[in-house]
């Protein structure tokens, strides 16, 4: 039920490759390559023929290249910088030079730093730049032999473009000069996209260095990549280290070292990979058996590609504007020079970019696999996005780094959507992604309709029909198109002027509130109340819903003290596995322990006092991006909850004797000496949402359901610890901080949901409608909610978090809340 759209990112691998795989280490021996034996022997020739393999796929041979296993393409790169005979700065003869095209991996950028301690100069090219760089240099500058090393994308990983392989003779023979600087020029080819759908001839195209990530190619195995290197140049490599197998000879007592003779061995440091790189063999076989070769690999992916790109790219809204914006500096015209990559960005009926991780989560619904983000290609990114070297700064000192989902800053996009095709990609993939598209932005259902947060000055009133959905219309059900009516699409060529997005207002809220504003009270208006009161001992569990509850350093006592883990000690949540919502734990504070419940199982309990006597084994595992210290809750448990959900898993506590040093926020807003600890939650301690902003949330819902949906149901959805009653919806997204009773909390920032709302907390059936309807009715954001975070209690004794107490909230400075930086999804597991 999955459409895989990250072949970019790596391959599948096909059940065939790994029953050959493991039928051949049922069969062998293999024993470590450097002993004598017979059956290291064996491994000894598998690896030399896996070689020749290797040759023959990319059709060359040994005369002409050498190939050095590596633990990927990244480990090559390095390897090349660290090994290139580089003349630095400062010495008689002229000095090199390290050119890259802007549009490269950071693997490659990142041999700068390398060049950079060896007093090597860098720069970086930009493919405009070194089409222009045809003049050739004067005859007396010709006979330098000083080298120089330019690194080029065969294709580039962020748009798939892929850049003429005539450039590598261009160089080498001084037709094309990168810069203007009298030497040798040598090329490295970065070939690891290029490859997982391509032919490549070295036979043709003599590139010196070529590095290159298996994975990329068959999915199987992760880990291993080689070195392919031109033999011309293989003798002028330099090593410093020598790793067990490099040496032919060497003294401990004195600084005498001979290398082996063969340049693969001599740069293998230590025993290799061997039985992945026996698996290379049936990697080989297996693409063969199943495609026919590379060149059929390239014709099917590219004609994914070049459908789903002339679809999508003549998508409109009713108003004429695009539904996306794709980055791409060809027209999909030929696979030579176009890879089966689509990057772009999905755009509203304005033109304003919808950030990347509301598309993947959008897609992650519609059980898609996408990529998003910049893809380790800043250069590619900043040229697409057009985002400036003061942008860039700009974004970090905002809170945003590489990877995480930061999608926006100040409107504008900091990274994009990228899908990719495979050999095993089908049609039915690519019809799949563009009924998601059409039916996430052009079905009538997903019209966005005003709903947004209260922004307002904050002694002003909103008038009552600022929030109404009594002029909705009413919405229709998700539509689905045929493979007709997209082909229809594609074929329609649009013949109107470019659109052009209208203008913003001069006025805005935002522009009316002073930034220097202080805190305000609420003032006026009806009394804000607690509702609900839910806690979840074990995450990502069914909530335990009480009157009253104590209140420990980490938020409610033993809320989310637990978690069910699966057989790698991997923490386990309802996005993987619904059936979780269907535990339901309680807590006994009088006998002192944790009742388990389900369906069709008998009640089991658990002790509340922290076992972590010396019986206890304290071991690490995380939550998000948080390390916490653990330990097991032992067999019976994990054998009740093992069968329930019908797969090994096992139920771990968090460790109160170190959790407190280990799991810890240092909150914005806080006393910035105290570090806020935290239980087994994604961000913060508390969750708080208002049941004004559920109601107004499920009239907007109702509208596109069948079935109608219970206020209750809608609230568990959200899994929130604090359910209060506040007058006006989504007032609380104006709150700084709050005040139960003696408690006092800060707001942290709005809760951005994932799909677990999108599971019926009683049935655990997925209903993605949910997040969607959600989506639309924020205007592209998918916060509900907000987090809290409490001072440490000064006293030994617990306060009480009680229903039907009093919520008195100050206001914020600003009108918007910014979401908490971090890598990770926010949702309340």
């Amino acid at each position: 039920g999955i459409t895989y759209l990250d072949h970019a990112g790596s391959a599948l691998f096909p059940e065939s490759l790994l029953k050959a795989f493991t039928d051949d280490l049922r069969n062998n021996v293999y024993g470590n390559p450097h002993s004598q034996n017979i059956s290291s022997k064996l491994t000894y020739d598998t690896i030399e023929h896996v070689r020749y393999r290797i040759l023959q796929h990319f059709h060359t041979t040994a005369e002409d290249y050498t190939i050095i296993f590596t633990s990927g393409c990244t480990a090559a790169l390095k390897l090349i910088a660290e090994s290139f005979p580089w003349i630095p700065e400062g010495t008689k003869q002229p000095s090199s030079r390290f050119c890259y095209l802007t549009d490269s991996h950071t693997s490659v950028v990142g041999m700068r730093g390398i060049t950079a301690s060896m007093n090597v100069l860098s720069v970086p090219i930009k493919p405009k730049e070194i089409l222009l760089a045809k003049s050739r240099l004067p005859a007396e500058e010709q006979n330098c032999t000083t080298p120089h090393l330019f690194s080029y994308p065969a294709q580039s990983n962020f748009s798939g473009t892929k850049y003429p392989l005539s450039w590598i003779q261009d160089i080498k023979s001084g037709k094309l000069c990168p810069i203007k600087i009298p030497g040798q020029w040598f090329v490295l080819l970065d070939a690891a996209s290029y490859v997982s759908s391509s032919p490549l001839d070295l036979g043709v195209h003599q590139a010196d260095f070529i590095p290159i990530s298996f994975y990329k190619i068959f999915g199987f195995p992760t880990g291993l990549g080689a070195l392919l290197v031109n033999n011309r140049i293989a003798p002028l490599l330099r090593k410093t280290y020598f790793g067990g197998g490099t040496a032919a000879a060497y003294l401990t007592g004195e600084d005498i070292y001979f290398p082996r003779e063969s340049i693969a061995e001599r740069f293998e440091d230590g025993t290799v990979s061997f039985l992945d790189i026996i698996a290379l063999k049936h990697g080989f076989d297996v693409l063969e058996k199943l495609t026919g070769g590379m060149e059929k690999i390239k014709q099917h992916t590219f004609a994914l590609a070049h459908y789903t790109y002339t679809v999508l790219s003549n998508l409109k809204y009713a108003n004429g504007a695009p539904v996306v914006r794709i980055y791409s500096d060809t027209d999909f015209s030929s696979p030579d020079v176009q890879g089966p990559i689509i990057n772009f960005n999905v755009l509203d009926e304005n033109g304003e970019v919808l950030g990347f991780s509301q598309v993947d989560s959008m897609a992650s619904l519609h059980n898609i696999h996408v990529r998003t983000g910049c893809f380790c290609n800043t250069g590619a990114c900043q040229m697409h996005l057009d985002i400036s070297n003061e942008d860039i700064q700009r974004n970090l000192q905002a809170g945003h780094v590489c990877g995480d989902n930061i999608d926006l800053v100040d409107g504008r996009p900091t990274g994009s959507v990228r899908i990719s095709f495979g050999y095993m990609s089908s049609f039915e993939d690519a019809q799949t992604f563009l009924n998601f598209i059409i039916a996430t932005r052009l079905s009538k259902s997903y019209a966005e309709i005003p709903f947004q947060s209260v922004t307002k000055p904050m002694t002003e009133s909103v008038p009552d029909d600022h929030l109404s959905f009594k002029n909705a219309d009413k919405l229709s059900p998700v539509v689905q198109i045929s493979d007709r009516e997209l082909r229809n699409i594609s074929s329609e060529a649009e013949t109107t002027g470019r659109w052009q997005p209208p203008e913003p207002e001069a006025g805005s809220i935002r522009a009316a509130v002073s930034e220097t504003a202080v805190p305000t009270c609420r003032k006026g208006g009806k009394p804000i109340t607690v509702a609900n009161i839910y806690l979840y001992p074990i995450k990502s569990c069914s909530a335990f819903e009480v009157t009253e509850w104590p209140v420990g350093n980490q938020g409610l006592l033993y809320d989310r003290n637990w978690m069910v883990v699966n057989q790698n000690g991997v923490c386990m949540t309802q996005k993987q596995e619904p059936r979780l919502c269907l535990v339901n734990p309680s807590i006994d504070l009088k006998q002192k322990i944790m009742v388990i419940q389900a369906e069709g199982m008998d009640p089991i309990s658990v002790p509340l006092e922290d076992n972590t006597g010396k019986e206890a084994v304290i071991c690490e595992s995380k939550v998000c991006s948080h390390r916490v210290k653990t330990y097991d809750c032992g067999e019976r448990i994990a054998g009740w909850l093992s069968t329930f959900l019908g797969r090994p898993c096992r139920l771990i506590r968090q460790s109160s004797d170190v959790k407190g040093k280990l799991h810890q926020k240092n909150t914005k807003g806080l006393s910035s000496a105290t570090n806020i600890s935290l239980s087994l939650v994604n961000e913060a301690q508390y969750l708080l949402i208002n049941i004004a902003s559920i109601l107004q949330l499920k009239e907007h819902i109702s509208a596109r359901l069948k079935e109608p949906l219970e206020t209750e149901e809608l609230i568990r959805r959200f899994r929130a610890n604090i359910v209060v009653s506040a007058p006006e919806s989504f007032e609380e997204e104006e709150w700084a901080e709050i005040s139960i009773g003696a408690l006092h909390f800060q707001v942290v920032g709005p809760c951005s949901r994932c799909q677990i709302i999108c599971i019926d907390q009683q049935s655990g059936e997925r209903n993605k409608e949910i997040l969607q309807s959600l989506s639309a009715a924020r205007g592209r954001k998918t916060n509900f909610g907000i987090y809290l975070m409490n001072q440490p209690l000064l006293s030994s004794f617990s306060d009480i978090l009680s229903v039907g107490s009093q919520v008195l909230p100050v206001l914020k400075e600003n009108t918007e809340i910014q979401p908490p930086t971090s890598s990770e999804e926010k949702c309340s597991g």
